[in-house]
């Protein structure tokens, strides 16, 4: 649609001095038709993406809710927060890679569902701490718990 769009638009500007007034305000009419069915097209799959990922969102947290609260009090953890949004959208202003509670969370999901993680050399190798996740990364741990030691495995 968007080519179409295009095609139109350097027709236009093409023939612009060719065409009378008629033809030249039926084909901006046109371009401009187009161009508003376009943007609500892009606008409902927009919002149909927002809510599919909002779905499975909240899917994954329904079942990761238990282990991240078992974790937290486990941990000493007084407050967790989802740092998936950098401030200002976010709430969090820094966080870093020690405070970042999502290894041993999946770790801990995947002994209890009985899922191993993936054969070491199947996918792309993991990083050490994942850079982000939206739904399990925490604030500061309390202050007893050293927020850089992870779990032993």
């Amino acid at each position: 649609m968007a080519d179409e769009i295009d095609g139109l638009k350097k027709q236009l500007s093409a023939q612009q001095d060719k065409l009378n007034e008629e033809a030249r305000d039926k084909l901006v009419k046109q371009i401009e038709a187009k161009q508003k069915s376009f943007d609500r097209s892009t606008q409902d799959a927009q919002e149909d993406f927002q809510n599919q990922q909002g779905e499975i969102g909240n899917k994954i947290l329904t079942k990761m809710a238990p282990l991240i609260q078992k974790y937290v009090a486990d941990n000493g953890y007084g407050l967790i927060f989802d740092t998936s949004q950098a401030w200002p959208r976010g709430p969090v202003m820094v966080s870093g890679p020690a405070m970042d509670i999502t290894l041993p969370i999946v770790e801990a999901y995947n002994v209890q569902s009985g899922v191993a993680a993936p054969a070491a050399g199947s996918v792309a190798p993991k990083p050490a701490r994942p850079a982000t996740s939206p739904a399990t990364k925490p604030a500061a741990p309390a202050p007893k718990t050293p927020a850089s030691t992870p779990p032993k495995q």
